[in-house]
């Protein structure tokens, strides 16, 4: 397990420091002058290898997974990042999304932790996908069932509504199917069809009718959002993976989709580390992550505390 979630975190990390200095670039700008690198500065003006809120909001995760499930210490590590820059590269907060950052307001000003996630129609931005991966890592001896409730749980710490919900569970229940050894298209398609039994009775499930296409891997890249809405982030990571033979190239494909960049790559790169391994990353791009020994010592951690 330790080679899994080392692979998986780092994957996520990584994939998302090299989204951060192209985040909000259009595809049309990407396409004439592409990420092919690991760069620095950009949308943000910080140094390569810095990660942004969705890898410093699961390392939250991690982090208070060791001790079990606990809504309150978690939103309590989010609280400690967004007012002083815990679990982040350099003790600096930035990047936090608009719902995110209302479920934390609400939860400092006294709301209970499973109240602070918003509940409305917009309220489906990706801020709780990017950061569940290490819920699969943790319930990987689980039911379906048992995943699906405790994934809504804390995915909803930050955004309540079932379509995020939906989609955190589709992830994390790929994510398992890979922890367990699935290849990559048997995760995914098991993943899915594991949520279509769960959400049978689920009006929202159509919003996810796309994945279920035995023809998605196939659907053109100008069809393809990599907008922040929940659903276009976790359609886009997939068809990223579907559309890929390395980790590398996962990762390169989903920056380059623009717009966000860094969320969209970082959901990808958690599924893809799981996939490739972490020796599958490059050695360049790892040596150049910020805080990558803590990270590593943090997913080690972890790893120990709940054998």
């Amino acid at each position: 397990m330790k080679n899994k979630v080392r692979a998986g975190i780092l994957g996520h990390a990584i994939a998302d420091s090299i989204g951060v200095p192209v985040e909000f670039k259009s595809r049309d700008e990407l396409n004439k002058n592409p990420v092919l690198d690991m760069i620095g500065f950009g949308t943000y003006n910080q140094p390569e290898g810095t990660w942004s809120d969705d890898t410093t909001m699961t390392l939250c995760l991690l982090d208070s997974l060791k001790k079990g499930v606990d809504y309150r210490d978690i939103m309590d590590k989010f609280s400690d990042w967004f007012n002083n820059g815990a679990y982040t590269p350099y003790n600096e907060t930035f990047d936090v999304g608009n719902g995110t950052q209302r479920a934390i307001i609400r939860y400092i000003n006294g709301s209970h932790p499973l109240d602070c996630g918003g509940i409305k129609e917009n309220d489906n931005g990706n801020g709780a996908l990017m950061r569940i991966l290490p819920m699969a890592f943790y319930l990987v001896d689980n039911t379906p069932i048992e995943i699906a409730r405790e994934v809504t749980k804390v995915a909803s710490l930050t955004h309540n509504h079932i379509r995020s919900h939906i989609a955190c569970v589709i992830y994390v229940f790929i994510a398992v199917c890979l922890i367990r050894g699935l290849k990559l298209g048997d995760a995914i398609d098991t993943g899915v069809k594991e949520a279509l039994v769960v959400y049978k009775e689920e009006k929202e499930l159509t919003k996810y009718d796309r994945l279920v296409s035995p023809d998605f891997k196939n659907t053109k890249r100008e069809n393809i959002d990599s907008s922040g809405y929940v659903v276009s982030t976790l359609e886009a990571a997939i068809w990223c993976l579907l559309n890929t033979g390395s980790y590398e190239e996962a990762i390169l494909k989903a920056v380059n989709l623009g717009d966000d960049a860094d969320t969209v790559g970082a959901v990808t790169g958690g599924l893809a580390g799981i996939f490739y391994g972490a020796e599958s990353i490059p050695e360049k791009w790892t040596n150049k992550l910020a805080r990558k020994e803590y990270i590593i010592n943090l997913c080690d951690e972890f790893t120990e505390s709940i054998k």
